[in-house]
């Protein structure tokens, strides 16, 4: 017989950016940082901000905390209250599940209260009149009345799969109205060394359109090249 898994089970070897690393994401757009993965690291597009943002002022960039749930249960994202350091993110993995809630507002106060910078999920969250109040940023998969099992099993603290990435706690997450983005815990200085020319470039680009420009110098010089063949 098949052992029965633990109900919990904990990872306590986080890795953690620094502070300096930490400070250098906030207020960065999440396209300028898909743009210095060249083109990835943004989760599913069901992954949306509550409310589209409207009631709730989500941005926030931080650590993941990662909590494995599974399909319609919580006790795992409970598990990681007592994990959460001051500016983190904790990102439920609800295996897309949207037959009930991966979080409601007593949850998402906890989570606020611990000190987290915003939650993250592949599931519905419940109770929006009373998260509004609590202003935690959240991103997730929408609205649902429904309540979950806290039953087990789940863990805290491992790789999860969500949205289409991988995400590690010590990940850094960017995460604002166009959605989420997973920088790995790796490659977070390489895309900080990005992110200057990215910016100084996108600044450029809005004075030129401000200024009027229609069509892109690359684009004329693509359509007057021998990649492009006119037809009459």
């Amino acid at each position: 017989m098949i052992e029965a898994p633990p109900m919990l089970t904990i990872s306590t070897a986080f890795r953690r950016p620094t502070d300096a690393q930490i400070s250098a994401f906030q207020g960065v757009p999440s396209g300028f940082v898909v743009d210095a993965l060249f083109g990835r690291g943004a989760l599913s597009c069901s992954i949306q901000p509550i409310g589209a943002g409207r009631d709730i002022h989500c941005v926030a960039a931080g650590p993941a905390l990662t909590a494995d749930c599974g399909a319609a249960d919580v006790l795992a994202t409970f598990a990681a209250l007592k994990f959460i350091r001051p500016g983190d993110l904790v990102v439920s993995a609800f295996a897309a599940h949207m037959g009930c809630a991966a979080a409601g507002d007593r949850l998402v106060g906890m989570m606020k209260n611990c000190g987290a910078a915003g939650f993250v999920t592949d599931g519905p969250v419940r109770d929006y009149v009373g998260i509004v109040p609590v202003g935690l940023p959240v991103w997730c998969a929408g609205l649902t009345p429904a309540s979950p099992h806290m039953s087990g099993p789940g863990s805290v603290g491992f790789p999860i799969q969500i949205g289409g990435q991988e995400i590690e706690t010590g990940d850094m997450i960017v995460a604002d109205r166009d959605g989420v983005v997973v920088v790995p815990f790796e490659r977070i200085d390489e895309v900080i060394q990005k992110l200057a020319r990215i910016s100084e470039l996108e600044k450029s680009l809005d004075g030129e359109v401000a200024q009027g420009l229609k069509v892109p110098s690359w684009v004329e010089a693509y359509l007057a090249s021998d990649k492009t063949v006119r037809k009459d």
